[in-house]
Formats: C-alpha cells, sequence, structure tokens
C-alpha cells in the first residue's frame, strides 16, 4: 500500500514540474529571453604585442606639418559639448558593436567572442546547446559546441548510467556460477567416492581416464548440473544491452567535439563564457562571421528551439596587404659561345680502332650519343661550330701504342659520326623547309643555311687522374691498398707505374672494375647563339625569385615568402618579416629604405608593438600627412586603432 502511494506522489510530482517547465519555456518566448552573442570587452588586452596602461598619465609632444610641437594626450568625449577632452585615465566602455577589427599574426587569427546565458533561461532540470557557427569566404564551419547543464539535469544523467551498471552488473561473466556445484559434489559422494576424494588431491587426471574408470567423463557430469535455463536468460541480457542503454540513458554524457559542458548549481546570475578559435588565414579573405544558434533540452527533448542571434563580424587586418606588387628585374648576361659534353662507353676489340655497333654494348651508346647530337643539330637558339672526340684508353699496354690506339680511336669515331651529321642534318633542313599545299606545290620558311660542323679529333691514350679519381671512390679496396696505390702513383713514367701496380694483390681488381670505365670516348661540342655577334649581351629579365615571394607573400605563405625575399633586404621583406612578427628585424630594413607614406605607417605599427606610444604616434601622423587615406586604415589595425581611441588622433576628421 505504501509502495502505492509513492509512486502515486512520485506521478504527481513530476507532472507538477513538467508543467511548470512549459510555464517556464512560454515565458522565455513570450518574454524574448535569449542567450546574448557579443564581443569580448577586454579584445584588445589579448594582443600580446598591446599593453595599455590605462591608469597612467601619458602626455607627450610630436612634431607637426610644419615643425610645431604638438601635445598628445589621452582623451575622451565630452558628453555635454560632444569635443574630446583630455583625461588622465580611459575608462572601459561598453561594447555594442557588431564588428571588430581584429590583427592578423603569423597567418593566424584569433576570433574572440562571448556567449551570455540569461539568469531567466538557467534551470535545474535543463540543459542548453549552443552550436557557433563561422562563415569564412564560401564555407561555413559548425565550431565545437558549448554546453550549459543544471545540476538536476546531470543528476538524472548520472542515475541512468547508476542503472546502466547495474544492469551490466547482473550479467555473468564466469562460466562456472552456471554450475549446480553442490549438486555435483553430492552426486560424486554418494556414486562415486574415488573420484570425491580427489577433491583435495591436486594429482592431474585427463578426460580420457577419468571416463575408462568410472564410465563417464568430466564434460558430461559438469554439462549434467549446468542450468541452461540461467545460461539462455544471461545470454539475452548481453543481447539487450544497447536496448538497455538507451532506457535508462535518455541523454548521453559527451566529452568529445564540445567546448565547453559545466554543470550550473544554481541560476543566481547571468553566465558568460569567453570563446577564442584560432584560424588560419587565407587569400583574399577579409572577414569573418559568427552566428549563433542552440535549443534548450530536458532528458532528451528539445523542449525550446534557440532563435539564431545577429552575427558578429570580424574584419581581418593583414599586413600582406602592404606589399609593393611591382615586377622586379635583373641584369642577365648573355655568352654568345656555350659548350656542352657528354661521354660514352664505345667497346673496341682488343688492338683495333674501327667502331662496330654489334660489339658488347655499343648499340645502345651509339643510339644515345645519335640522339644528343640530333638534338644539339635541330636546336633553334644555338648553331653547333664544331665537335671535339677525345678517345682514351686503359694502362695495360705500352704507353706508346695506346697513344696511337687512342688517335686511331678517336678518327675512326669522328669519321662514324660524320655521316651521322650529315644525314642527321638534312634530314633536318628538310623537316624545316618544306611543306605541300593541295596543288602538290611547296611553300615554307626559307631554309636555314647548312650548318658547317668540325669534328676534331684528340686523344688521352692513359686516362690516370679518372683511375686515381675511380680508386678514391672504390669501396672495396682497403685502406692500405688506396695508399700502395697513391704511393705507385707518383712513378713518372707511365710503363713502370703500371708494371708495379701489375705486381700487387689488388690489381685483378683494377683491372677487371676499374679499367673499363677508362674507355671512353668524350664528345665536346662548342656552339653559338643563332644571329649574335658580339661575345656578350647585357639584358634584363624578371627575377622569379623574387616574384615567387612575393605571390608567397600575396597568397601568406610567409615563412615561404621570408626564405625568398629576405636577401633582398627591400620593402617587402620587411612585410614579411613583420608579418612573422620578427619585428626587430624588420625595423632594421625599414631605416634603410627613404621614408614614404607606407614605410611610416609600417614603423608605427612596429613601434606600437614595442609599446612605444610615442614614436609610433609619430610615424602614424607622417604616413597621414603622405597618404590621407591612412586614417581610415588607421582604424583597422588594432596596434594604430588603439593609439588613436587613447590620444584622440584624427579629431578634425
Amino acid at each position: 500500500m505504501k509502495r502505492k502511494h509513492a509512486i502515486a506522489a512520485s506521478l504527481l510530482l513530476g507532472l507538477a514540474l513538467g508543467c511548470a517547465s512549459s510555464l517556464k519555456v512560454k515565458n522565455l518566448s513570450k518574454e524574448n529571453v535569449n542567450p546574448t552573442l557579443s564581443l569580448s570587452k577586454n579584445y584588445e588586452s589579448d594582443l600580446p604585442e598591446l599593453h595599455v596602461d590605462k591608469a597612467r598619465r601619458d602626455t607627450f609632444s610630436v612634431a607637426g606639418e610644419n615643425g610645431e610641437k604638438i601635445l598628445i594626450m589621452n582623451a575622451i568625449r565630452d558628453e555635454e559639448t560632444g569635443e574630446m577632452v583630455a583625461t588622465d585615465v580611459l575608462q572601459a566602455a561598453i561594447v555594442t558593436a557588431r564588428f571588430r577589427n581584429i590583427a592578423e599574426r603569423k597567418g593566424k587569427v584569433d576570433i574572440r567572442f562571448q556567449i551570455t546565458v540569461p539568469a531567466a533561461m538557467q534551470d535545474s532540470r535543463w540543459q542548453i546547446r549552443f552550436n557557433p557557427d563561422m562563415y569564412v569566404l564560401e564555407d561555413s564551419v559548425r565550431l565545437d559546441p558549448v554546453v550549459i547543464t543544471g545540476k538536476g539535469y546531470r543528476e538524472r544523467q548520472l542515475r541512468g548510467y547508476e542503472r546502466y551498471n547495474r544492469f551490466l552488473s547482473s550479467i555473468v561473466t564466469d562460466s562456472t556460477l552456471f554450475i549446480d556445484s553442490k549438486a555435483l559434489e553430492i552426486f560424486l559422494r554418494r556414486n562415486i567416492p574415488e573420484l570425491y576424494a580427489l577433491k583435495t588431491d591436486s594429482t592431474v587426471v585427463s578426460d580420457e581416464r577419468y571416463r575408462s574408470i568410472y564410465g563417464v567423463s568430466a564434460r558430461d557430469a559438469v554439462e549434467h548440473y549446468t542450468s541452461r535455463y540461467r545460461i539462455s536468460r544471461n545470454e539475452k541480457k548481453k543481447a539487450m544491452k544497447d536496448k538497455m542503454f538507451s532506457r535508462y540513458v535518455k541523454a548521453p554524457l559527451v566529452t568529445d567535439g564540445i567546448r565547453l559542458d559545466t554543470v550550473m548549481v544554481s541560476s543566481g546570475g547571468d553566465f558568460t563564457y569567453e570563446y577564442v578559435q584560432t584560424i588560419n588565414t587565407r587569400p583574399k579573405l577579409s572577414r569573418v562571421l559568427v552566428s549563433l544558434s542552440g535549443g534548450i533540452y530536458e532528458e532528451d527533448r528539445n523542449i525550446y528551439t534557440i532563435p539564431a542571434a545577429e552575427p558578429l563580424t570580424f574584419y581581418i587586418s593583414s599586413i600582406s596587404s602592404f606589399l609593393d606588387p611591382t615586377e622586379r628585374y635583373m641584369t642577365k648576361v648573355i655568352e654568345r659561345r656555350a659548350t656542352a659534353n657528354t661521354a660514352c662507353y664505345i667497346a673496341f676489340r682488343p688492338g683495333r680502332a674501327d667502331v662496330d655497333e654489334g660489339f658488347s654494348a655499343n648499340s645502345g651508346e651509339i643510339s644515345r650519343i645519335k640522339g644528343n647530337l640530333r638534338s644539339l643539330i635541330g636546336n633553334r637558339e644555338f648553331d653547333m661550330d664544331s665537335i671535339m672526340v677525345t678517345a682514351s684508353c686503359s694502362p695495360e699496354g705500352g704507353y706508346a701504342v695506346n697513344t696511337k690506339l687512342a688517335s686511331a680511336r678517336s678518327a675512326s669515331v669522328s669519321d662514324y659520326f660524320k655521316k651521322y651529321v650529315r644525314h642527321c642534318r638534312d634530314s633536318l633542313r628538310r623537316e624545316e623547309g618544306l611543306s605541300y599545299n593541295l596543288d602538290e606545290t611547296y611553300s615554307g620558311e626559307p631554309v636555314r643555311k647548312a650548318q658547317k660542323i668540325r669534328f676534331i679529333t684528340g686523344s688521352n691514350p692513359e686516362n690516370w687522374d679518372y683511375l686515381a679519381a675511380l680508386v678514391e671512390a672504390d669501396t672495396l679496396l682497403t685502406a692500405s691498398e688506396k695508399e700502395d696505390f697513391r704511393r705507385r702513383f707518383s712513378v713518372k713514367d707511365p710503363d713502370e707505374r703500371e708494371h708495379q701496380m701489375a705486381l700487387q694483390p689488388y690489381y685483378r681488381r683494377l683491372r677487371e672494375a676499374l679499367y673499363p670505365r677508362l674507355r671512353t670516348v668524350r664528345f665536346d661540342f662548342f656552339l653559338h647563339r643563332r644571329g649574335m655577334v658580339k661575345d656578350t649581351v647585357h639584358t634584363t629579365v624578371l627575377d622569379t625569385i623574387y616574384m615567387r615571394g612575393v605571390r608567397a607573400l600575396e597568397d601568406r605563405d610567409y615563412e615561404t615568402a621570408l626564405t625568398l625575399l629576405r636577401p633582398y633586404g627591400d620593402f617587402n621583406a620587411a612585410v614579411a618579416l613583420a608579418a612573422m612578427d620578427y619585428n626587430l628585424s624588420a625595423m632594421e630594413i625599414l631605416r634603410k629604405l627613404p621614408s614614404t607614406d607606407k614605410t611610416e605607417y609600417l614603423k608605427a605599427i612596429l613601434f606600437s608593438r614595442s609599446g612605444d606610444d610615442k614614436e609610433a604616434v609619430q610615424h602614424y601622423l607622417n604616413a597621414v600627412r603622405l597618404n590621407r587615406s591612412f586614417i581610415y586604415r588607421g582604424n583597422l589595425d588594432p596596434e594604430i586603432s588603439v593609439l588613436i581611441k587613447k590620444y584622440g588622433l584624427n579629431r578634425e576628421e
């Protein structure tokens, strides 16, 4: 009877609370009580470069346009006259604007705003969920939500988890608990006392031996006294875990992806949360909008949808906007003559000098050289004057024999490629000069005059210098073997030098691995620029490295911009340094540059960052005299706008 009364009282209390909640929600809508999305009151003080001491008297003089002394003091507007008057303390103002100018630092900006929840919206039974949305260019980004949870709401959440945990604890995880061990023990004691005696014996008895002795296996006995009903009921509980979680936990606790989840113990006053979101800037990003939406929840029900708040607008001030896009050129010296070279490994039969295309790997090497020749002959910028062919031999054999052999091989290779050059040149002339019309007549540009290419033969009988380099780079020769090679390399007579090396253990390595690489044919191509008479010409070309730096600065890729522009030490380099907060380095460059409106304004920003208000104001006024548009630009840069507000600058405007 008492239980029935308790249930009835609980139902009546729940009904009364539900009615009270509905009435409170209706009042919110009726009285238009909503959270406030506002700008942070102390936004400027969050910039590390700005330390404005509002309790300090700031009075100093700067030079006017005609050299006159101008006194600069803290100033506020007189409420009666509307004029700006000097004051010792600049009182904090209540921010009512819906926009703010924010400064970019190292390609990032901090978006700061406040979410204020009126006391009338707070209720112990409720959870308020706020969803800030940020609009960047064409993108919409849902920021991490902010959750304000009432104490009663959280208690109901935790009670749900407690009930669910009690359900989980009722699920059996130890399968031995399903065995009626007491009945099993009685059975063994009455029917198989020998087996029961093993209860206190640590002897291990296999299941097969157990069955052979007693006619029943241990598994059979255990299964006989295992409760199938309890196992089945336990399995059903396991299958119901998700369903029971939903039944007991109406509103699960969420920790990931939430900026704030705080529990309100009482609703004695308004609650304010300071939200900070750091974003990377990007090209053409000049402003960011932030709006707020959300709802009030009671358990798992949305009982009130919070209307979207009027958005806040953040205007991004970027120093990169000061960049100078003027193209930069550099002087380039163009030489009339040019050279190119390559080497190939044409193999010759022992003691022979004729070119055999089918011998060894000659086919591929010859094909590669022909490709190089065709490319150079067909080049539209250069004409080829001559080709020098130098053949070299390995040191085995007499030096005199190798000298004749190298010369013969050089001449043989020259004759071989002369024929190809004539064929290639004629082929290219036909391709350039002929184009057939439909009436089978031909026309085309005048055929270029045939290049007279001269072949020059040379020889390097034994390429000892290259052999020495190969020995030093070889990884199989030991340090002592290399030292012995250096000692014998100093012998002046090449034949004696080769003879001494042939007696050493490492000679086999030289002859089999290194000597073949000395049997080369080197091609040196000598060319000149077509149509150019003078040996050198000085011309101006676009400095592509510098312009890449300017583009990186424009795209706000400040690290790349700084790497490319810093060596130039010009205004754009100073802009890149200032964008990365390297203020002293930026100032060093600006001091060396002529005074312009941009250099003066950038100096004002840098002095403001360092806390030197006097110099900052002086350079700002200098910039304004040179370019009146900086009066309006100053309101966009926090470093300058704080000076304008603090000292009442631009009053005449």
